[in-house]
């Protein structure tokens, strides 16, 4: 009886060995992810930072997330499967890209296939004009454009030339930003105006500079 019993002692532990020498085999092995990765290229007026990424599958979004500041991303835990993926960002057209198919325990990269032009459409379209002090038209005057960020900083983005007519433009993007504009001719005083973009429009502006310094 005694025997039997380290006999049963002897197979239990056995089993207890095998369990946990199982179980470490699964806890070391690395479960591969599935899912689907790339870059977004943008026209050079814009960034690539901030683009939605949907997946869909059928009429149904799977899954969703946005590029980094450098246009790429990432989306795992996706099931193996064909999916279209749309990517979307204001003042930019749509791109999409269809029957991209996903394999178990691997991540499909698609490069920097999907590029995503400006729409013209969908852009605020700011337009000026450019004054002497005795309100003549300058040609060539010179015109800065720059973001006023958060804290109160300006940081350029732009530059133009006034035409024959005085005038200039900028194609910018339509999502809420203010804008400071500068301009500059000769000896005269500059001139400086802000102005709100709040979504796809033609802003107009007019700036006049001062009489020339002493």
């Amino acid at each position: 009886m005694k025997q039997a019993n380290e006999m049963w002692g002897v197979r239990i532990v056995g089993v207890v060995l095998a369990a946990l020498l199982l179980a470490g085999v699964c806890v070391g092995q690395k479960v591969k992810p599935t899912g689907i990765k790339g870059k977004v290229r943008v026209d050079e007026s814009s960034t690539a930072e901030g683009v939605a990424v949907s997946v869909r599958q059928a009429e149904h979004e799977v899954a969703r997330a946005e590029t980094d500041r450098n246009g790429r991303f990432e989306i795992t835990n996706l099931a193996p499967g064909r999916y279209a993926l749309v990517f979307r960002k204001p003042g930019l057209k749509t791109a999409e890209v269809r029957d991209v198919e996903i394999s178990a325990n691997k991540v499909r990269s698609l490069g920097d296939r999907v590029f995503m032009p400006v729409d013209e459409g969908a852009l605020a379209l700011l337009k000026g004009s450019v004054f002497s002090a005795a309100g003549r038209s300058l040609a060539g005057a010179a015109v800065e454009l720059a973001r006023v960020m958060p804290d109160g900083t300006a940081q350029k983005i732009d530059g133009r030339i006034t035409n024959e007519l005085g005038e200039f433009s900028f194609r910018l993007l339509p999502t809420a930003a203010r804008y400071r504009i500068t301009a500059k001719f000769g000896s005269l005083a500059p001139a400086v105006k802000e102005i709100d973009i709040e979504g796809p429009s033609v802003y107009r502006v007019g700036l006049s500079l001062g009489e020339s310094a002493p």
